[in-house]
């Protein structure tokens, strides 16, 4: 710890409280002299070792003793792999369940090698401690939904499978993953070793127009919700796949800001990813909790409607008029890069700038593997993190930025959203009970049985 109280890098990622063995210690070296003079001549013996091989051999062993004296290895490969054992990545794994096996979790076995960037193999590898698991379902057909979005309304029911087969693959592998429904409940998991999972729920448009079913998604579990995904939805505007898609309802609607403010009552964060700038903005401002950006990237370092503008990068952080949130970095290529140019180092730019306009304190890693047909050249599966955090490591951040890049800045969001959600609740916040306007089958009038 420096002289103004800011951690070194000589300091540890998560402190001890040491308390009582020194007061031990204390005890033991006051009553016995001649054991006081062992100890401190046998403390003395190895401090000046530890001073010999760290002046005089570094360049020997500087990496091999490195971890013992408080430093990062010079190796950057190695300074990852110390900084991903205290700090693993936390990522978020969409649907190949349901398309490759029709949601049989009988019939996956994440023990064995999949066929996308996924399984417990890899997941151990790549150090991940934790991991949304994104209930996602495609947006229905335009002329299924019809213009006021009242068709297909069975997204509803295929999210809830997603969340079931998430539920029963989480407690499938209990030695390996852990339900996750705090931020508290990560750190547990990762202290124990195992994979912290939350369940997420990736657009808008599988609430069924209706606030009723996020308070039951919530009941299952789910802990983000993005605000809409290639489609416009009854509660905000998409920014679509590619340029182009018409503006709806100019960012927000009225029910959106209604359902922001049930996501805040109920400790569910609001996910801006897939969302129009317009949107974005407006959901930035309408939040009273952090905001994330579960999967996207800088659009300054590669333009497409997906990624994260500058202007927008600039309403986050902690000063006057700004908004806590992180930008969880998106790995797929079109996202990345121009065809054939995404490669880990064209992903470390996009960490890198989100990082210089908002502050390294406000980025994280989303990948969307298992989401993504194509990945860059280096980030191949889940295994290869360390990859990137070496590369970044080669770049000067430190390994305090690194860990809260690789998980900290997300929780430090979750715990934001968590304590916005306690005070509105003991303020004696209502549930909302809006209904969007277009619906015909329910009335604003009693209807006598």
């Amino acid at each position: 710890m420096s002289s103004n109280g800011h951690p070194t890098e000589n300091s540890p990622l998560l402190a001890n409280d040491g308390n009582q063995e020194h007061t031990d210690i204390q005890t033991a070296t006051k009553s016995n002299p001649k054991v006081r003079a062992t100890v401190w001549g046998s403390l003395t013996v190895l401090f000046v070792a530890a001073i010999i091989l760290l002046v005089g051999f570094e360049s020997l062993f500087g990496d091999a003793f490195a971890p013992w004296l408080g430093k990062l290895p010079k190796d950057p490969h190695l300074a990852a792999l110390a900084i991903l054992d205290k700090a693993p990545v936390i990522v978020h794994l969409p649907i190949l369940v349901r398309g490759s096996y029709s949601n049989n979790a009988s019939a996956v076995d994440l023990e064995s090698e999949m066929p996308g960037h996924v399984d417990i193999p890899r997941l151990r590898k790549g150090k991940v401690g934790g991991f949304f698991w994104s209930t996602y379902v495609s947006c229905p057909d335009p002329a299924a939904a019809g213009w006021d979005f009242l068709g297909a309304t069975w997204k509803v029911r295929d999210t809830l499978e997603q969340i079931d087969v998430s539920k029963l693959l989480i407690a499938k592998y209990p030695n390996t993953f852990a339900l996750a429904l705090t931020s508290e409940d990560v750190k547990t998991a990762v202290a124990e070793g195992k994979i912290a999972s939350l369940l997420g729920v990736e657009g808008g448009h599988q609430l069924g127009n209706s606030i009723a079913v996020l308070r039951q998604y919530y009941n299952l579990g789910v802990r983000y919700v993005t605000l809409t995904h290639t489609c416009h939805n009854a509660f905000a505007d998409s920014c679509g796949l590619n340029s182009g898609i018409i503006p709806l309802h100019g960012g927000l609607s009225p029910l959106g800001e209604v359902l922001i403010d049930e996501m805040n009552r109920l400790g569910v964060l609001v996910d801006l990813s897939h969302t129009s700038d317009a949107t974005a903005k407006q959901g930035i401002a309408h939040s009273k909790a952090p905001v994330i950006w579960s999967h996207s990237s800088a659009r300054a370092v590669h333009d497409v409607p997906r990624n994260v503008p500058d202007n927008i990068l600039r309403l986050i952080g902690h000063g006057e008029n700004k908004t806590d949130a992180v930008v969880m970095v998106n790995f797929a290529p079109f996202f990345v890069a121009a065809p054939g140019k995404a490669t880990v180092e064209a992903v470390a730019d996009h960490v890198d700038h989100i990082a210089q306009v908002s502050g390294k304190e406000h980025v994280g890693l989303g990948s969307d593997f298992d989401g993504i047909g194509d990945v860059p050249v280096g980030l191949e599966d889940v295994s290869k993190y360390p990859v990137l955090i070496a590369e970044l490591y080669r770049r000067g951040w430190n390994k305090y930025e690194l860990a809260g890049l690789t998980g900290g800045n997300l929780l430090r969001v979750m715990e934001g959203a968590e304590k916005i959600a306690l005070e509105l609740q003991a303020a004696g916040a209502s549930p909302a009970f809006d209904l969007y306007k277009k619906r015909r089958d329910i009335g604003k009038k009693r209807i006598e049985l």
